[in-house]
């Protein structure tokens, strides 16, 4: 059978997403398309904080409320906003406050599925930054929860959300590159996580990154992303995955491995392989999306497509259908596809306002956030236990 570049949902797929009690387009929110929505961020670290200054820009949506356990990380964070929030160091606390609407979880990796279940009982929408849930028990637990509540929940893997990403996906959906043979991703950066720390009781506290009890390491926090577009672009979930990492560059006595290499394998034959370095920045971010018709390369803010052989010279005036954009020939990543698009942060909390006012199921849902996350799980076992890692079928079944 050919390797194709689209692939209908496969009738587990469709009995999984079945099974969930999604009532988004069945329930009223009790926000008012013209009232706002008041937010509180759960970790106010450099994701929260950063999400709350992005936050001032977006129309009736207000930071109201900050939780952290550090208090200067906290005291940083509510400065971020210009809404003058209150600041707690229980988040169970936040929880019980009845003006809050909606809230966003940017803590550890590690407390993600129980604060986000909090929070779901509490009656709060719910933005749970990526990865969705550490552990296989963990994901399960929140997909459950959230498939029993009526609230928006959103995970918050942003580049699902970029405008650029979704025409990219359409257009390899429609068969620019042809039959997919291959995904090559990366996010390569030379530097080191860890932050000063003014007391050593707070090591963990802030330097979490770099301990298994509370991270992913470089697979939950960076290769998340990638993951979720190629299942995204595949619509299927990988076979099994291999790989291999090490603490082979910065020996400060961390335990998340500073160097990540990881290959998936999904059953129409496509192989994606994930690298991840701490120690040379070469191209930084980059998924390159392989097939018998082309490649499209693909930044943080920038894509390109570059044909195949005889294919390069018949390409000039219709590399980009769908928006119209002029052609540009970019040294050797190839033709420049041009899309409007916003920082996809700030597009994915546009997505979440819209997901809020109009009782619709956001694309990063609890389901493709699960789907990754099992997969960020999948990795850190095939590393850590030097085995090859089967598909979990049973986390997402009810």
């Amino acid at each position: 059978m050919k390797r194709r570049s689209f692939i209908k949902k496969t009738a587990a797929a469709t009995a999984v997403v079945a099974g969930s009690s999604y009532l988004y387009g069945n329930i009223l929110s009790n926000i008012k398309a013209n009232e706002t929505i008041n937010i509180g961020v759960i970790g106010t670290g450099v994701r929260g904080s950063g999400l709350m200054s992005i936050i001032n820009s977006i129309d009736k949506v207000n930071v109201i409320a900050g939780c952290d356990v550090l208090p200067f990380r906290l005291d940083k964070g509510l400065a971020k906003a210009n809404t003058n929030p209150k600041g707690y160091s229980d988040y169970r606390e936040l929880l019980d406050n009845k003006d809050i609407d909606a809230v966003i979880v940017a803590t550890p990796f590690n407390t993600h599925s129980k604060i986000a279940i909090d929070a779901l009982d509490a009656g709060k929408h719910v933005f749970c930054e990526k990865t969705l849930a550490k552990g296989y028990n963990g994901i399960r637990d929140l997909v459950n929860k959230a498939n029993q509540s009526k609230n928006i929940f959103q995970t918050g893997h942003q580049y699902h959300s970029s405008r650029l990403y979704t025409h990219v996906v359409d257009l390899i959906k429609d068969g620019k590159v042809g039959n997919i043979t291959a995904f090559e991703c990366q996010w390569n950066r030379h530097g080191n996580w860890r932050r000063p720390v003014p007391d050593p009781k707070l090591e963990k506290a802030i330097n979490w990154r770099m301990y298994r009890e509370f991270s992913g390491g470089l697979t939950a926090e960076l290769a998340s992303h990638q993951i979720d577009f190629v299942n995204w672009v595949l619509n299927e979930n990988p076979n099994q995955v291999m790989g291999v990492g090490g603490v082979d560059y910065w020996k400060d006595g961390r335990e998340t491995y500073d160097n990540v290499h990881l290959v998936y394998s999904y059953p129409n034959g496509v192989k994606a392989n994930f690298t991840y370095l701490t120690s040379n920045a070469k191209d930084g971010y980059q998924i390159k999306v392989i097939g018998d018709k082309g490649t499209i390369i693909i930044d943080t803010n920038n894509a390109w497509f570059y044909p195949e052989g005889k294919n390069k010279n018949k390409v000039l005036g219709n590399v980009d259908g769908v928006s119209g954009a002029t052609v540009q020939w970019d040294k050797e990543k190839g033709y420049k596809i041009n899309v409007e698009h916003l920082n996809p942060s700030q597009q994915a909390l546009l997505d979440f306002k819209d997901a809020i006012l109009n009782s619709k199921q956001p694309e990063s849902d609890i389901i493709t956030g699960a789907k990754t996350a099992i997969c960020v799980q999948m990795g850190l076992d095939a590393m850590y236990n030097n085995d090859i890692v089967k598909w979990n079928s049973s986390v997402l079944k009810t």
